[in-house]
């Protein structure tokens, strides 16, 4: 069933008055406590009490004592008031220091190139931040999906997000296995991509992803055609080392298996490029602590 709930104006008025004279049966110590007036203790308890409609106190010239409403209205305002302050100096503590629950949002391909050799070292370096890592190669809204934080290529990241360099830019580079180039050929030309089996990369928007090359100054992309489809480049590169077929991918991305000598790279002088990673961020106004101290992490162990 819909409940309909609204805000009482005022609602919360009086009732820090009202705890600190019921703790100290007195209105010039409450005043003391809280820094202020009797007389302004005293109009605060007054308006409280017409908003509920009945007295909480107990007044004579000597003493003060709470009323059977007011001893009501102590045993559960203060309680919930006591909450009500420790929640506030949560939020403030975490504005103020790096704690809590950080959420990064990720492609996989990112987690053992760029987060696994800093884990250990962070979780060590900030021991009361929780790390949170969300491995996909989905675009995800960061605000809809509470996330502190996302890493891309620095293509696919929204003009409106603070983006922050984590890596150099880099080529796409299109890699085969040893065995694949010897069975198939070398394509010499981007035009002969039409006679390879060529691993493609579906976008989290639906879209297959072209292959991207520059021939001088004029970027070219190029459909090309084969046997598997993926949704990461992990996933295109085991394919490709092997022997399904071709892949293109970034190039820290295949720079150990061409190493290793499991893939060998074609087509180098057309390669495309990407501006890099980064990682993006909504905060423009304030960045909180747990934030910042991930990104200077990251920025002392590149």
């Amino acid at each position: 069933m819909k409940q309909n709930y609204t805000v009482r104006h005022g609602a919360l008025e009086g009732i820090e008055a009202f705890l600190a004279v019921a703790r100290h049966r007195n209105f010039r110590r409450a005043a003391a406590d809280l820094g202020v007036t009797p007389s302004a203790v005293s109009q605060a308890v007054r308006a409280l009490e017409a908003r509920m409609g009945t007295a909480l106190f107990v007044r004579t010239t000597r003493s003060v004592g709470l009323t059977e409403p007011g001893q009501r209205f102590l045993d559960r305002a203060g309680p919930a008031f006591e909450e009500l302050v420790a929640a506030g100096e949560a939020v403030r503590d975490a504005s103020q220091r790096p704690t809590g629950l950080l959420r990064l949002s990720v492609p996989r391909a990112v987690v053992p190139l760029i987060l696994e050799p800093m884990i250990a070292s962070f979780c060590r370096a900030y021991p009361e931040i929780q790390l949170e890592i969300a491995a996909s190669d989905e675009m995800v809204d960061l605000a809809t999906g509470g996330f502190d934080a996302g890493i891309r290529l620095g293509q696919f990241i929204a003009t409106d997000m603070v983006a922050v360099r984590l890596t150099p830019p880099f080529a796409f580079v299109v890699v085969g296995s040893p065995d694949y180039l010897e069975r198939h050929g070398r394509p010499e030309r981007v035009d002969d991509l039409r006679h390879h089996a060529c691993l493609r990369l579906r976008r989290s928007n639906g879209a297959i992803a072209p292959w991207s090359f520059v021939d001088g100054n004029e970027a070219i992309e190029a459909m090309v055609s084969g046997p598997l489809i993926a949704h990461d480049y992990p996933t295109l590169l085991g394919a490709a080392m092997q022997g399904v077929g071709l892949a293109q991918t970034p190039r820290p991305v295949a720079e150990r298996p061409i190493a290793e000598g499991k893939l060998m790279s074609v087509l180098d002088g057309v390669a495309g490029s990407t501006p890099g990673v980064f990682l993006y961020h909504p905060g423009k106004r304030q960045v909180l602590p747990k934030l910042r101290a991930f990104i200077d992490h990251l920025k002392s162990v590149a």
